[in-house]
């Protein structure tokens, strides 16, 4: 994969995030990446973050790629496609806008070889949560392309296109979810008489510690919660105040929301 050549449209957070997740993952070096953005600052930051990635217009980024990204927001593909449409032969198109269909992005790139990603922002870290599902002239080579470029910077699941807007609301949108709650445990810590500092470092350490043993221990989340909680003490006291208070509901309800957001985009 060292020889792939990509190429970003569009120079954002969540491009910045999979271009530095490539290059720290050493699938192909920076040499081997291009971005274009409508804001010079944009291609500017990311070109200083990755030395020796290029800087080009759409229409350049495209004809020097084997892959293109599309990392733009909803409302800014109509442009892509007039820069583009017809000018995407023998090239594998993936995109991450929110939203936006696979047939949407068929018709308006004239070309039937893309895939539709939803990523997340740990990508940075080599910790992201991907989805992604093929339109019909993506074949499985692609697929599998598409598999490794994403395990290299995280997890990644094949999914039916239905299932992408949810993905957007759970995992997509989900990170932020989380350094709320970061920062919510951490403003307890110093409620309770922490140092800022100390109280961040362990949320933040406690939230990993607890999501890796979901992914490994392979138990329901209740079970582990359980564990946790013996009887009379100060974390059964705990969870009945998030209860009281509709911590579950409200996580529920934030992942709802961004999903039927992620519908109206792609309209």
């Amino acid at each position: 994969m060292s020889d792939l050549k990509i190429g970003f449209i569009g120079a954002g957070q969540m491009a910045t995030a999979l271009a530095q997740g490539f290059v720290r993952a050493n699938i192909l070096p920076a040499a081997k990446i291009s971005a274009s953005d409508a804001y010079p600052a944009a291609t500017d930051k990311l070109a200083k973050d990755l030395p020796g990635l290029k800087v080009a217009s759409n229409a350049e980024v495209a004809a020097a790629s084997d892959v293109v990204i599309l990392a733009v927001k909803p409302q800014v593909m109509p442009a892509v496609y007039k820069d583009l449409a017809g000018k995407l032969a023998n090239k594998l198109v993936i995109s991450i806008a929110a939203g936006i269909s696979l047939e949407k992005l068929c018709a308006g790139l004239k070309t039937e070889r893309v895939v539709r990603v939803m990523p997340n922002t740990p990508c940075l870290v080599g910790q992201g949560a991907s989805a992604f599902a093929l339109a019909s002239g993506a074949t499985a080579a692609d697929g599998e392309l598409v598999k490794k470029l994403l395990s290299a910077v995280g997890i990644a699941h094949l999914v039916d296109e239905k299932l992408l807007d949810a993905v957007t609301g759970l995992s997509g949108s989900g990170p932020a979810y989380v350094y709320l709650i970061i920062e919510a445990l951490s403003d307890g810590g110093v409620k309770a008489g922490l140092p800022r500092a100390l109280a961040t470092s362990l949320a933040a350490q406690t939230v990993l510690g607890a999501a890796q043993m979901v992914l490994t221990r392979g138990e329901h989340p209740g079970v582990l919660k359980d564990a946790v909680a013996s009887p009379g003490g100060t974390t059964i006291a705990g969870l009945a105040t998030l209860e009281d208070r509709g911590l579950r509901g409200a996580l529920i309800a934030a992942v709802d929301s961004a999903t039927k957001r992620s519908q109206e985009l792609g309209k």
